[in-house]
Parts: C-alpha cells; sequence; structure tokens
C-alpha cells in the first residue's frame, strides 16, 4: 500500500494543536492510503511538546521531532522532509489557515501524474490590508526579478512526490527560502485553488520584522538582481559627477568662481555618500550568505526522534542527532 507523509511543522501551536491534529485524522481516514503524521517541534517553549508526546501516545501513525531549539520554519521543513518516509509528501501548517481536506484533492492530482501540487490562495481571510498589499507585491517582485518563477500567492501547503523530496534533501545550501526551492527543482507542478481561512486559534508568529527577513531571503537566494541594481546606481552616479565635474570646469573658466554652492556641494556629497553606503549594504547581505555557507554546519539538530510505532526502534531522549548536507568538494 502507498504511505503519504503529512510533514506539521509547530511552534508553540498548543493552542491549536488538538483540533488541527482532529481534522487532520478525519481526513486521512477517509483516503484510502497508509499514512504518517511527522510532527517537528522547532524549539517550543509552551506546552507543544506535552501535547505532541500525548498525542503520539494516542496515535500510532505519528512521529515526533524535536528540534534542539528553535531554527525557523524553512529548517523545521526541512527536518520534516528529511524524516518522512511516504511515497508522497504534504506540507501543512497547523494554525488551521490551510485547510487539511484540501489534501484528498492534492493526492487525485499526484495520481494524475504530477510531482508537485501546491495550494494558490484565492483570498486571504482574517489578514490585514497591509500584509494582503505587501504579500502582492513580494510576490509579483519575484515573479519578474527573479531567476525561477515562484507561483503567485502561494504559501508552503503543498504535495511533493518522492523523487521531489529527494531532491530536496540533497540540497546542501543553509539559507533556504522553501517556497524558491519548490520551485526550483522543477518537475510538473499544478495549482489548486483554495480560500485561506482565518487562524483558528493563537497568534501568528510572523511579525512584519520577520516577515521582511523572510523576503530577503528570498530576493538574495533567487537572484542577483539587486547587485546588478547597485552597478547600474553607481554608474549613473558617476556619470552625473563626471558631467557635473565638466560642467565646473568649464564654467570656472568662462565665468570664474566666486566660491559659492557649499549647500549644493553638501548635497552632492551626501547623496554619493548614501548611495555607496546602500550599495556596501547589499553587497554585505550577499558577503555574510557566503560567508555562512562556507561553515558546512548541520542545518539542525535533533534533541529526541520519536519513530512512528512499528517503524523501528525508537531513539532514546537524551540522544542528538546531527543532520548534515552533503558535503561538496
Amino acid at each position: 500500500m502507498q504511505l503519504i507523509t503529512i510533514v506539521v511543522p509547530v511552534y508553540n501551536e498548543q493552542d491549536v494543536l488538538p483540533e488541527s491534529h482532529r481534522r487532520l485524522t478525519c481526513v486521512l481516514g477517509g483516503i484510502d492510503m497508509g499514512a504518517e503524521i511527522v510532527y517537528v517541534n522547532d524549539g517550543s517553549q509552551d506546552g507543544t511538546l506535552e501535547l505532541l508526546e500525548s498525542i503520539y501516545h494516542d496515535d500510532t501513525r505519528v512521529s515526533i521531532v524535536d528540534l534542539s531549539r528553535n531554527f525557523g520554519k524553512e529548517i523545521a521543513l526541512s527536518a520534516g522532509l528529511q524524516h518522512s518516509g511516504g511515497d508522497a509528501v504534504v506540507v501543512i501548517d497547523s494554525d488551521l489557515q490551510d485547510p487539511p481536506e484540501l489534501i484528498p484533492d492534492m493526492i487525485s492530482e499526484w495520481r494524475n501524474g504530477y510531482d508537485v501540487v501546491y495550494a494558490r490562495r484565492a483570498g486571504r481571510s482574517g489578514e490585514t490590508a497591509l500584509k494582503k498589499s505587501t504579500a502582492h507585491l513580494f510576490y509579483r517582485l519575484m515573479q519578474n526579478v527573479g531567476e525561477i518563477k515562484i507561483p503567485a500567492d502561494t504559501g508552503d501547503f503543498r504535495l511533493l512526490s518522492r523523487r521531489v523530496v529527494n531532491a530536496l534533501n540533497s540540497l546542501g545550501e543553509r539559507h533556504r527560502f522553501m517556497k524558491g526551492l519548490f520551485a526550483w527543482v522543477g518537475y510538473k507542478q499544478k495549482s489548486i485553488l483554495y480560500q485561506r481561512d482565518p487562524r483558528y486559534a493563537g497568534e501568528t508568529k510572523w511579525n512584519y520584522w520577520r516577515l521582511w527577513q523572510l523576503a530577503l531571503e528570498g530576493i538574495t537566494s533567487f537572484t542577483t538582481i539587486p547587485l546588478k541594481l547597485s552597478t547600474y546606481i553607481g554608474f549613473v552616479i558617476a556619470l552625473g559627477a563626471f558631467s557635473y565635474g565638466v560642467y565646473m570646469i568649464v564654467a570656472t573658466l568662462l565665468f570664474g568662481n566666486p566660491v559659492a554652492g557649499y549647500p549644493s556641494l553638501i548635497v552632492i556629497v551626501l547623496f554619493i555618500g548614501g548611495a555607496q553606503l546602500m550599495a556596501i549594504g547589499v553587497l554585505g547581505e550577499y558577503v555574510g550568505r557566503i560567508f555562512d555557507e562556507t561553515k558546512l554546519r548541520p542545518l539542525f539538530f535533533v534533541k529526541t526522534h520519536l519513530p512512528r510505532r512499528g517503524e523501528h526502534t525508537l531513539v532514546a531522549k537524551d540522544s542528538v542527532e546531527a543532520t548534515i548536507s552533503p558535503t561538496r568538494s
């Protein structure tokens, strides 16, 4: 029998987990496949882990990957994919904004030959106008400047075939923008439209600063446009400065120079200095990522791994599991 794996990254989600697991199990009970649910606890500080352990003892389909600390959602997703064993893998959040009831439709499209079936939002209920507008702008920006065309209005909620999961697990980069990686691996992909619901309970962990950091990660991971833009801006400024220098020389020879123009000089100096600092900042973002990549650190450490019961021997709680990406020559 084929196996479907559901990967659910969680961070401080004790308020929503019981209902999320109930709806997920109802959906899995209606499909003609074996199922496993991989919960990845990303360093939760509330009662999430205790609740997951209770769910684990009640449901033999559940496995728990408890990370040693909070590594962030992108790394938690990677950990879940590396611990998945299904013929197909569904990635879904636990906040119930993405309805588990869409999973059977995804499985149907997968059986029709698609390797990636992603859920595209037709609407985003319960979100502010600012968040909707900035998300809209970000996806359109990536559509136009990114080397990879990331599907618009699409989050992490999707189904991946086993060969896509294997491809993702083979990638060695530390800075991970999973939405971009899902598109980068290619293969046959299809979208399913759905209406995104408001968060069922609890509070979102994504403030605007973290969203900005994620957007910056996506831009620097999949395009060098900021570097090129810095070059173009520098060229334009240099051309303008050269032209202004020629003008000053000609004007001085023809009309003299009474040593006026202090305000304009200050404006020009500050403008050029600001442009230089901006370009250095953009360069620094890329250099910082190169610095992190060259360390070749493991993506994450696992403090506790409780496999699906009957799968294989449980790992003791005090053990440490390190996952290391492929070594590059």
